[in-house]
């Protein structure tokens, strides 16, 4: 009859092989068969002018509710970004980078407390604290009025103005000279 059980040759098949099968009918059956053709063509023409017509009804439907192309893709964004966030893949993904950055956190703290250890070693070390008493004792010569201590940021400012202050007044002298 019309429905066979043999194999439809695919694209690229041996074309002798098409051939032969379209001889093997007989003139009842391609004739049938070229019915049941154009009854399927005028199907598919029927349903895609359907399908146009239901696509004209939406496009409508929309623009009386008000969304527009921009708020159906934010629409679609959302509910994919939803499905991406419900994966079991994603749940575990995100468990592990939370977990990365809660340890790489930790030791970022522990690097932060090594370094504050270390400047503490530093400022106490005996030649911090003598290279602080110089710094001391030539503030004191150069700028007198102040008494000596303070934070060691005004003190090095202290001897730094008191060092330009006496280039000053060298270049002066030798000017006049």
């Amino acid at each position: 009859g019309l429905l066979r059980s043999d194999s439809i040759p695919e694209v690229g098949e041996d074309a002798a092989a098409t051939v032969s099968m379209a001889e093997t009918l007989s003139e009842e059956e391609r004739d049938e068969l070229r019915k049941e053709l154009a009854k399927v063509e005028e199907e598919i023409q029927t349903l895609s002018q359907v399908l146009a017509a239901k696509e004209k009804h939406l496009a409508e439907i929309k623009r009386k509710l008000g969304i527009n192309s921009l708020q159906e893709l934010r629409q679609n964004i959302t509910k994919s970004w939803q499905d991406v966030t419900s994966t079991t893949a994603y749940k575990r993904t995100s468990e592990t980078l939370s977990q990365a950055g809660q340890k790489a956190s930790a030791a970022f703290s522990s690097v932060g407390s090594v370094i504050t250890k270390k400047f503490e070693d530093v400022r106490n070390s005996p030649t911090f604290k003598s290279f602080e008493e110089k710094v001391e004792n030539l503030k004191s010569k150069v700028g007198g009025s102040k008494p000596a201590g303070g934070d060691f940021g005004e003190v090095l400012n202290s001897a730094a103005n008191a060092s330009a202050t006496e280039t000053i007044a060298e270049q002066t002298e030798e000017e006049t000279h």
